[in-house]
């Protein structure tokens, strides 16, 4: 019996083994896949910025005396001459721009910026205001004018700016920048009056100038605060001082053209502004 049951256990364990190959050919190994890295999206346009600025010039000042040259036809000489009293007169100003921020400190723009500004001044002169030869009437008289003109100033200008660092949304700055206005002249024109008791007249006539325009070399320093109203909109409040380089500002009437007098007659020191700006910037995130 035991020899018996022993050979009908190794009959049964035959019996199973094409079964149990089979199921070993069936059951492959578990594929191994690497995991593929994260893809990181690169951001297109990131840290550049748009601006627009409105400004109220509260200053404008002249960095020295303005000049003037006359003319004498007979001697074909020129006489340099400084005016009695000049001011300037600015009111607003309005400015665009792009800019890129290189990180949380620092940033540049460029900017063009327009305003206006306009010149008052007067001149003395111990002389008569015509020839007191072909107009004895005005001999032992002098002459006083006062002139006005205005001018057309575009500002390019290229700037660096160091933010401060954000504290409860506000972020104070503080900047540098340097270009070239260009500056037109128009409208000039001298009113002479003539002074003295003996004087016939009072205003002995009103001359027109030739307009002059040219560049000038310009330089800034701002500071002020933005306020993040949102992660791409900053309201810009801001201050800044403006130099501007001096040149030509007039040239000489028909009248003295006609006699030989050329170029430039008068000049402008140059000037200096103080301006308060209120702006937006939309920054590309």
């Amino acid at each position: 019996m035991r020899l018996r049951s022993c050979l009908g256990s190794l009959v049964a364990a035959i019996a199973l083994l094409p079964a149990a190959n089979t199921l070993a050919a069936d059951y492959d190994p578990p594929i191994v896949i690497d995991e593929a890295p994260e893809h990181v999206p690169v951001e297109i346009g990131s840290g550049w910025y748009l601006r627009g600025d409105v400004g109220y010039v509260f200053s404008t000042r002249a960095n020295g005396d303005f000049t003037y040259r006359t003319f004498d036809p007979v001697t074909a000489t020129y006489t340099d001459n400084t005016f009695a009293s000049g001011r300037l007169r600015s009111d607003f100003s309005l400015g665009v721009g792009f800019g890129y921020r290189f990180n949380e400190w620092i940033r540049a723009d460029a900017t063009v910026d327009w305003f206006r500004t306009r010149f008052n001044g007067t001149t003395a002169s111990a002389a008569p205001c015509v020839d007191p030869v072909a107009f004895p009437a005005f001999a032992g008289t002098s002459c006083r004018s006062e002139d006005s003109g205005r001018a057309k100033a575009l500002s390019v200008m290229a700037n660096a700016y160091v933010d401060l660092g954000t504290y409860v949304g506000l972020t104070p700055y503080v900047g540098a920048g340097a270009g070239f206005t260009y500056l037109q002249w128009e409208g000039f024109t001298g009113s002479n009056y003539c002074v003295g008791a003996t004087c016939p007249v009072g205003l002995v006539g009103t001359a027109n100038h030739r307009w002059l325009k040219d560049w000038r070399f310009t330089y800034a320093a701002m500071a002020g605060v933005a306020y993040d109203v949102n992660k791409n909109i900053k309201i810009d409040l801001g201050y800044r001082f403006r130099r501007i380089t001096g040149g030509p500002m007039f040239g000489w009437d028909n009248f003295s053209a006609a006699n030989g007098a050329t170029g430039v007659q008068g000049r402008h020191p140059g000037f200096s502004s103080h301006e308060f700006k209120i702006g937006l910037r939309y920054e590309f995130w």
